[in-house]
């Protein structure tokens, strides 16, 4: 079954260099583009695709409020943001909003492609250490509104691994601190996900800042 995906960004020659990249995969097919967040919002009810390729800066709608709209809406779409520039407040926005991960309009196809599959499957697609140089640059900015008191439903080693997360490690460097497999880390991920009601690990990460269980620089 082919991952349905919609791209949105204002720039025509953007769009039609992106679909041909996308389009050249067995296993994706491009159902839909828009040229604004509006358009984004309307084609993502419309067409229900696995996964929206969304510019973050575009006139009108831009892609931080339609990816809120789009995650509030329900809809299972996974959000894949892109930027011209890898440290954006913008970014950020469109990650708080409920993206799941980002790129660089200069990605290579072939990450391009890597990309899209990951987010389908339910990863998120921001390294480890690009999430910690974003919120550690901008979380401190943005007075923090999220009760601490969420994360009481984590057990004391869901809290670790949780911090391991926000500080940068990968899943395999976690299980190697904690001396635990990393499919016991990946279990842990799960849950962690779930008490806290957040779409992926990124989402989880700017939890883990806004509630001041780790802090910028840390």
């Amino acid at each position: 079954m082919s991952i349905t995906v919609v791209v949105v960004d204002d720039q025509e020659l953007m769009r039609m260099g992106l679909n041909m990249v996308l389009e050249a995969q067995d296993d994706i097919e491009v159902v839909g583009e828009a040229a604004d967040g509006a358009g984004a919002v309307e084609a993502v009810a419309r067409l229900a695709p696995a996964v929206v390729l969304m510019d973050v800066r575009m006139p009108g709608v831009d892609g931080v409020t339609a990816t809120r709209t789009i995650t509030e809406s329900g809809s299972d779409a996974k959000v894949l943001v892109m930027t011209t520039f890898d440290l954006d407040e913008h970014v950020l926005g469109a990650l708080r909003a409920g993206a799941s991960g980002f790129l660089l309009k200069d990605t290579p196809p072939e990450d391009l492609v890597s990309a899209i599959r990951s987010v389908a499957a339910g990863d998120a697609v921001v390294s480890p250490k690009v999430t910690k140089r974003l919120l550690s640059r901008f979380v401190a900015q943005t007075p923090s509104t999220t009760d601490a008191s969420v994360l009481d439903a984590l057990t004391g080693r869901e809290r670790e691994v949780l911090v391991h997360l926000a500080t940068g490690l990968s899943n395999a460097e976690i299980a190697t601190a904690l001396h635990l497999s990393e499919a016991t880390i990946k279990t842990h991920i799960g849950r962690i996900l779930t008490k806290l009601g957040v779409r992926d690990r990124v989402q989880a990460v700017v939890l883990a800042y806004e509630t001041g269980l780790v802090r910028p620089g840390s």
